[in-house]
Formats: structure tokens, sequence, C-alpha cells
């Protein structure tokens, strides 16, 4: 395993670091890992993109797992949110609900490859986002 470049905290860099590090454990699949952890991946993949494109931008933002919420955030300072990004509000219930036995019924696997496309979605949008503004 060879480790990512590291950056600060607060350089928006490391927030996509994490998460596409969170995205790869996401589509591991691996064969003992229940759906609703990877989908937890995704889900934090998909926040610190976003929170990687605020941090971009010199925005604060809420320690929430909410994403349309963060989403919310961006919105008024004319950052385009094409509507696949808005679609990751779908992965909000995976930060809490799902993380803990008999709180929801189990993830399906057409739920977990739908939350990694999403995920997916999120950090191309991000890097394309950082990329783009230098």
């Amino acid at each position: 395993m060879r480790p990512r470049e590291r950056f600060s905290p607060d350089d928006p860099r490391e927030w996509l670091n994490r998460a596409r590090s969170n995205l790869a454990l996401a589509r591991s699949a691996l064969r003992d890992a229940y759906p609703e952890d990877l989908c937890f991946e995704a889900q934090q993949a998909a926040e610190k993109a976003i929170k990687a494109v605020l941090i971009h931008r010199g925005l604060s933002f809420p320690l929430v797992h909410d994403r349309a919420r963060l989403l919310s955030v961006l919105a008024p300072h004319g950052e385009p949110i094409p509507e696949e990004v808005r679609q990751a509000v779908r992965l909000t219930r995976y930060a809490l609900a799902t993380r803990y036995p008999g709180i929801t019924e189990p993830v399906t696997e057409e739920e977990y490859t739908q939350a990694v496309a999403l995920a997916e979605r999120v950090v191309q949008w991000a890097e394309a986002r950082i990329c783009a503004k230098g």
C-alpha cells in the first residue's frame, strides 16, 4: 500500500484524499463486510468531498452528516451543483441509522451499488471543482 501525499487539515486536497480513501473502502465489497458498513464509507466519501469544495471556496460549514445541509451552504455562493450531486442527499441515511443493528432493514445489493455510484459522482464533481479553480 502506498499512501497518498498528505496535506494539512485545512487543505481541500487532504479532504479529497480522505474522500477517495472512503470510496476505496466502499468499493472493496469485502466478503465479510456488511453492505451497511460499505454504504457508510460511501456516505463518508460524499460528505468529505462536499466539505473539500466548501474548504476550497473558503466557506465554513456545520459539523453535520447531512449532505442537503452542506450543499445548501454552497448554493448562495454561486457554486453550481448538478442534479447528480444533489441526489447524494440519499446517502444521509447511511451516516447513522444503518451503522447499528436493528435500527433499519439491512441494505440490499442494489442499494449498495447505488450508494457507491452516488459517492463516485460526488467525488468526481469535487475533484473537477477543485482542479478547475486551481
